[in-house]
């Protein structure tokens, strides 16, 4: 089995090509409009990616939702993608964005560690309950972020994860293309595969019903893995999976934040 075809993504997504400018122009529009509640580039480590975004609603926030972003630990940006703190700031929660270090200037070890120092960072900012969600690659930090390895700090506020189309496993990815950049080797690949590691909050995991099969096959894994529930989002493709982070009352922002 071609790995690298596996876990291609827009060959399969007509029209992909033209979403990045598509999540720019959104995102940079609700950064305008949000004026001095989206406060950018805050510092949580001395890289230059060790930065997070924060967007505030109108009153003192609920609490805490963390969105990481995706792009195989290899790309993209948290300035990308602003415009899915949307849902949350209208049911009155603050939300935060990270960015890290890519790959391969930095190891997915690494990339987890900056994550976890952004949140906790993140949290010295905002009370109340954290929830945490990211896709894909995002997907995966977030399930790293419910492991037993993670800071005593982050544990402590942690209620909830949502993993959205998480890699969950990360040998297939060493037989990809993309381990050039990524040097995975099997310790590493057994330390950061969260379905490896126990689950040490609540968590519910969240997939597109027309995502590539190794997609479907990593969100199962470690619904299994872990004993909790997972959503197939009928219809939903691997980048229109997370639209529902606009929707303060989609299903997808409901698992994320109803009973929190």
């Amino acid at each position: 089995m071609d790995m690298t075809r596996e876990y291609l993504n827009g060959a399969f997504i007509p029209g992909s090509e033209t979403l990045p400018a598509l999540w720019a122009t959104k995102a940079a529009k609700f950064r305008d409009s949000l004026g001095p509640r989206a406060r950018l580039d805050l510092a949580y480590g001395p890289a230059p990616r060790n930065r997070f975004d924060l967007f505030l609603p109108h009153s003192t926030p609920k609490g805490l939702m963390i969105f990481i972003h995706g792009g195989y630990w290899l790309e993209t940006d948290k300035s990308l993608w602003s415009h899915l703190a949307a849902a949350a700031i209208q049911r009155g929660w603050a939300c935060a964005l990270p960015g890290y270090t890519l790959a391969p200037e930095a190891r997915i070890a690494q990339i987890t560690a900056e994550v976890d120092a952004a949140i906790t960072t993140a949290c010295a900012e905002i009370a109340g309950p954290l929830v945490i969600t990211g896709h894909s690659a995002g997907g995966h930090l977030t399930a790293r972020m419910g492991n037993p390895d993670r800071s005593a700090a982050l544990k402590a506020r942690l209620t909830r994860i949502v993993p959205i189309s998480p890699l969950a496993d990360l040998e297939p990815l060493s037989q990809t293309d993309m381990q050039t950049n990524l040097h995975l080797d099997e310790t590493e690949i057994a330390q950061e595969s969260p379905a490896r590691h126990a689950l040490t909050t609540t968590a519910h995991i969240w997939v597109g019903g027309a995502e590539r099969p190794a997609f479907l096959w990593q969100a199962r894994t470690l619904s299994e893995n872990w004993n909790c529930p997972w959503t197939v989002d009928a219809g939903t493709h691997h980048f229109n999976v997370i639209d529902g982070l606009e929707d303060p009352n989609s299903p997808l922002m409901q698992t994320c934040l109803n009973g929190v």
